[in-house]
């Protein structure tokens, strides 16, 4: 009898995913690793997001228009420096009272380096079938199979666990999990929906893709976005509480309707498009 698709994941602790977005639906892989597992991606040939909200260096500031600046009277400044530098002499020669805490500090600094080091090593983060920077993205389960086997470089390749994944996989092993297939490409038109037609389902688990996509391929643009108390994070929790139930699913569901359609949409619109820029389409 042939394996099931999770027992066959579960071996190697990758999974198969599948991403729509508005462009099509396409294929990947997906793991959890510790930091120490893996190295990243290598983004230095992938062009860099532009910020649409930077200024352009040709292009003033409001507070940029040319003013006639007061004249600086150099020797009055000098004067007043020196006067204040002797003041401080002084003071320091009538109170020197003070204790190094320099080496405390830095033994205590030393510390909590390490505990945070050790925690990052512990915590398990996403990586995704990737190269240079980019989001492999098959059209098919076939094309996705002649990939691996190909030997073709990817960010997945370094696991321990791919040589033996590459001589076992094989098509009908390609068959996502309800909970890893998200549908990208139906979020901003159901929040234009308005609150009434929000599906808390198809929005939550689209934040957690992006988030996962966004870490591992270093989208500093799209995890701001998500980041913790932002505008979108706050939609999430809300419509997280929304759907528990009692009373606080009842406050939560107020909370939702005052979150505004028109800024989560465009927000989503701006997560979506960034993750779209940096999608290697295959077969």
């Amino acid at each position: 009898m042939a394996e099931e698709p999770t027992e066959f994941w579960g071996e190697f602790a990758i999974d198969p995913v599948e991403i729509a977005l508005p462009r099509g639906s396409g294929f990947t892989l997906r793991a959890y690793r510790s930091l120490s597992a893996f190295a990243p991606t290598d983004v230095s040939e992938r062009p860099e997001d532009e910020d649409p909200f930077a200024r352009r260096p040709d292009v003033p500031l409001e507070d940029d228009d040319e003013e006639e600046l007061p004249e600086i009277d150099e020797e009055e400044l000098t004067r007043q420096a020196l006067d204040v530098a002797a003041d401080d002499e002084d003071e320091d020669r009538k109170t020197d009272t003070s204790i190094d805490l320099e080496p405390i500090a830095d033994e205590a600094e030393e510390e909590q380096d390490a505990e945070e080091v050790e925690e990052a090593d512990v915590e398990e983060v996403p990586l995704f079938l990737t190269h240079k920077g980019r989001l492999l993205l098959f059209k098919s389960t076939e094309g996705l199979v002649e990939f691996v086997k190909s030997g073709a470089p990817n960010d997945l390749a370094q696991l321990p666990e791919w040589e033996q994944l590459v001589a076992d996989i094989n098509v009908d092993e390609v068959q996502p999990a309800d909970d890893d297939t998200y549908e990208l490409d139906l979020v901003v038109e159901n929040l234009r929906g308005g609150h009434d037609a929000w599906d808390p389902n198809l929005i939550l688990s689209a934040g957690e893709v992006a988030r996962d996509i966004a870490y591992a391929l270093r989208l500093e643009g799209v995890l701001n976005v998500l980041s913790t108390g932002s505008p979108l994070d706050n939609l999430d929790e809300a419509l997280r509480s929304a759907t528990s139930g009692g009373v606080g699913g009842f406050l939560a569901k107020r909370r939702v309707r005052k979150i505004g359609a028109q800024q989560a949409s465009l927000g989503w619109r701006t997560v979506i498009g960034k993750i779209s820029g940096v999608v290697d389409w295959r077969d």
